[in-house]
């Protein structure tokens, strides 16, 4: 009887878990004109508190194929986000500028407000509510 009830709880254990990882909002991403395949493109979802501050909450890495790329953010809880992306055309890991402190990659973030200056969360931010999201970000 010990053995049976054992079983049962770790069934109901492994079945919480597998529940607990898929719970939050998934976020699509597509990027459809970066310019060249050269390189990959870093992507952050980011909080205000995080927002042009390093990496955000959640990263990813992909590599670009034929001008595009697709990524997804999951188990997102509902909030206020941003996600910003960068051409790193390099495969630095990093933002290159040029000696006048102007960007040398393509980059982009959500909102696609593409207003001179620094970019700011008020621009990229977008609520996460109850369902899944399919943004676009244009660089």
């Amino acid at each position: 009887m010990k053995i049976v009830a054992l079983s049962l709880t770790l069934l109901f254990v492994s079945l919480m878990g597998l529940a607990q990882e898929n719970q939050g909002i998934q976020i699509k991403v597509t990027i459809d004109n970066v310019t060249s395949d050269e390189g990959q493109v870093l992507a952050g979802l980011h909080t205000a508190d995080t927002f042009m501050k390093g990496a955000g909450f959640q990263n990813t890495v992909r590599a670009i194929e034929n001008g595009k790329v697709t990524f997804t953010f999951d188990n997102v809880i509902p909030g206020t986000y941003a996600i910003m992306a960068l051409h790193d055309a390099n495969e630095n890991n990093r933002m290159d500028y040029q000696e006048n402190g102007m960007p040398k990659e393509s980059y982009g973030m959500s909102g696609n407000d593409m207003s001179y200056g620094p970019p700011t969360f008020e621009m990229a931010k977008f609520e996460v509510k109850e369902e899944d999201l399919e943004l676009s970000i244009r660089f």
